[in-house]
């Protein structure tokens, strides 16, 4: 009897997916349901097992079934892509956190077991406490949310920390432009976050534990929800965690799609019942969080590289990427651009790479522009600087951020003035308020850029352009969060990279440029945790 497996992640469900499966069922096929590949232009991607391994067919619709099942289908090469698993765009790849992710039913747990799952969490378990930190630290696992605060540290403050009560809470509020990893992990493997979470909470002595997860995202909450009851019935959460005789209790909590949340104490606020909000530190959630105790609070693509770096040991984790940058990243490639995606590489791999190697260049067809990387508050980037390496270092280096690896490409129809007044109309939207600078500065901002747009001379834009720098260093260095702090980020590399589209001479631009003081830069913690 053949076996397809069709994917039930939401971006193939959005392309008629859940129909395709329908209907292979009615047909007598076994159909099993799995997370995306991270081929989204294929999508839906429906593969048939083979003796050979399972052949993939891209953007399979009702009237391709019959072409599919009578084997005509295999013969057309813009179809079949061959063994999904040797195909050239994935065998490149570098897939630990999403190892998993398409290759097994999302809630089947007992495939998560046989395909590694579970290792790392019974080896923590087998360690002190202080020594489950210690691998994390050795690994250099830094925050994949877009600050990059080593994980190791902020464990081992919160295991220090005296308290009756710890926990750990899982930001799964992806708001960035762009992004979709934390999602696709969480429809496609979430049982690799569970476990995170769960070592995360045997290192620093946490009993409780929360996923705060977007409104958006109803697949990734039912299957969410759905993987935590297995995993409880699997007695991999609850009063015992596998027999180990300590407790960890898990569960989701919905945020209402406020992007400021994505900050680690908004987030807080949220789940205390409260408007989010940011809050000052000090003090900082690894001594004071959730109701005032110590906790960790790390993102999705965090938690989801613990497993591997306790089941393989730090040493092997720290042994790939670069610098400081240690591991692998899952970028993601989305906007103008011809293959988007999932890419998990390890650290060190270049823009360009991603953007023409694996992404194809524009899905246009028209030469690549610019691509902004790190979301809504992440700098615009010239196809001139290409040969950046995806290392924090590298692009703190160039005034610009990882952050949480979205890549969004646009092609030489971009108009960077348009952009760079939209991150000051997206800030004035999405700020908590509670700090003039980001409030204020914001709105503006706006209105800056659009003095500059319109300038009736030479002169009145030059004196536009000192007024926007002085209300950018001012929110730089004001801000409470990185809110406000890095929404001139993209706003100054507008301006660097493409002041043509300002109506501004190069010359000038430049100048501008260059009078940014050091000190205007902004830390980037606790921004997306």
């Amino acid at each position: 009897m053949t076996t397809a497996w069709v994917p039930c992640d939401a971006s193939a469900v959005a392309m008629g997916a859940d129909a395709v499966a329908a209907e292979l069922e009615v047909r007598g096929v076994t159909v099993r349901r799995n997370g995306s590949r991270g081929m989204l232009w294929l999508e839906p991607l429906v593969e048939l097992e083979t003796e050979a391994g399972r052949v993939g067919y891209g953007n399979v619709t009702l009237v391709d079934i019959d072409r599919l099942l009578d084997g005509s289908l295999r013969h057309d090469d813009t179809r079949c892509i061959g063994v999904v698993d040797e195909h050239e765009w994935m065998a490149r790849q570098h897939r630990l956190s999403f190892a998993r992710v398409g290759r097994i039913e999302p809630t089947d747990i007992a495939a998560y077991r046989e395909h590694g799952g579970l290792v790392g969490l019974q080896r923590a378990l087998s360690l002190e406490p202080e020594a489950v930190v210690a691998e994390v630290t050795t690994s250099g696992l830094r925050g994949r949310g877009g600050a990059g605060f080593p994980a190791g540290i902020k464990w081992d403050t919160v295991r220090k920390a005296p308290a009756d009560v710890k926990f750990v809470c899982c930001n799964a509020d992806e708001g960035d432009s762009g992004t979709f990893a934390d999602r696709m992990l969480i429809e496609g493997d979430p049982f690799t976050l569970i476990e995170g979470m769960t070592i995360a909470a045997i290192a620093v002595g946490a009993t409780e534990g929360y996923v705060y997860l977007r409104s958006e995202y109803p697949h990734a909450i039912r299957t969410l929800r759905r993987a935590i009851d297995i995993a409880y019935a699997h007695g991999v959460l609850g009063e015992s965690v596998l027999g180990s005789g300590l407790r960890f209790d898990l569960d989701v909590r919905v945020g209402a799609g406020a992007y400021i949340c994505g900050e680690e104490t908004s987030m807080l606020e949220s789940l205390e019942g409260r408007r989010g909000e940011v809050r000052a530190k000090p003090p900082i959630p690894a001594l004071e969080g959730l109701f005032g105790r110590p906790t960790v609070v790390n993102n999705v693509l965090t938690l989801s590289a613990v497993p591997m770096v306790l089941a393989d040991g730090g040493e092997a984790y720290a042994a790939l990427g670069v610098g400081r940058s240690k591991g692998t990243q899952v970028f993601q490639l989305a906007g103008n651009v011809a293959r988007g995606g999932i890419v998990e590489a390890d650290f060190g791999i270049t823009l360009g790479a991603l953007v023409d190697d694996f992404g194809g260049g524009s899905a246009s067809g028209r030469p690549v522009k610019a691509v902004q990387v790190g979301g809504p508050l992440g700098a615009y980037l010239p196809a001139s600087r290409f040969d950046l390496p995806m290392d924090y270092e590298a692009f703190a280096d160039a005034n610009a951020m990882v952050g949480h690896g979205g890549i969004v490409v646009w092609d030489d129809t971009m108009d960077a003035s348009l952009l760079a007044r939209f991150a000051m109309e997206f800030c004035a939207k999405e700020s908590c308020g509670k700090c003039t600078p980001c409030r204020i500065g914001s709105t503006r901002g706006v209105e800056v850029v659009d003095r500059i747009r319109h300038a009736p001379d030479d002169d009145a834009r030059r004196t536009q352009l000192v007024l926007l720098e002085d209300l950018c260093t001012t929110m730089t260095k004001g801000s409470l969060c990185a809110m406000g702090g890095l929404t001139p980020m993209p706003v100054r590399s507008a301006l660097e990279h493409f002041p043509e589209d300002f109506g501004i001479p190069a010359d000038d631009a430049h100048e501008a440029a260059s009078e940014i003081p050091e000190s205007a830069t902004v830390t980037t913690e606790g921004a997306r945790p």
